[in-house]
């Protein structure tokens, strides 16, 4: 791997790379290649900003944030952020790991999908969201160079089909706990992948309730 990719020093020490090959064995290499990128973009951004974060820290958060999409937590009742929040969570203090800085990595990724919110929390919780909304949908796309864009891709690839590649990924990895989808950006998922879902409606649950008026 090269250690400076569009002038971002990609993390090497041990931490890091017990956090690949960990992430690596659960992956897809779209899904790595995708987290990977989410680094490097963060890290633009928050370099750009004068944001303080420890890129270390933001490397493990990158690397984890899809991996509660993996078929071993297809049935958990929590939304797929969560799984993937513990998993890094766990996997931080058992390299050592105190508990701040899991803590911190766990709200980045717990929150990487929620709109609105990670961009005035933390640097590591708004620029884990920023590099994600970077990759997935091109939010601020045109903050970055077409140095930069060409240099990351060209480092790990967006293979062709990216885009219907990640929808699906994210379905498969949500199809059996629909439920985990309400009030969240992964309803939007399953309402373009399954013709059988059904969003429940906040409005519906609160004029359906059991109160009486």
């Amino acid at each position: 791997m090269n250690k400076n990719i569009a002038g971002v020093e990609m993390p090497d020490g041990a931490l890091a790379s017990a956090a690949f090959e960990e992430v690596r064995g659960l992956e897809p290499e779209s899904l790595l290649n995708h987290a990977l990128r989410v680094f490097l973009f963060a890290a633009l951004i928050g370099t750009k900003e004068a944001l303080p974060f420890d890129a270390e820290l933001l490397y493990v958060g990158a690397l984890f944030h899809n991996v509660g999409l993996h078929v071993r937590y297809s049935r958990s009742p929590n939304r797929f952020e969560i799984d993937s929040a513990n998993a890094a969570h766990e996997f931080l203090l058992a390299q050592g790991a105190d508990e701040s800085a899991a803590a911190q990595v766990w709200t980045a990724i717990a929150l990487h999908t929620t709109p609105g919110i990670p961009e005035h929390m933390a640097p590591l919780v708004a620029l884990v969201s920023a590099g994600v909304q970077m990759d997935a949908r091109g939010a601020r796309y045109h903050e970055f160079t077409a140095q930069q864009r060409d240099a990351i891709v060209q480092a790990f690839p967006r293979e062709r089909g990216f885009k219907s590649m990640l929808i699906e990924a994210y379905a498969r990895g949500m199809e059996l706990r629909p439920e985990t989808t309400f009030g969240t950006v992964n309803a939007d998922v399953l309402d373009r992948w399954d013709p059988d879902y059904r969003r429940l409606n906040f409005c519906g649950l609160v004029l359906g309730s059991e109160w009486p008026n």
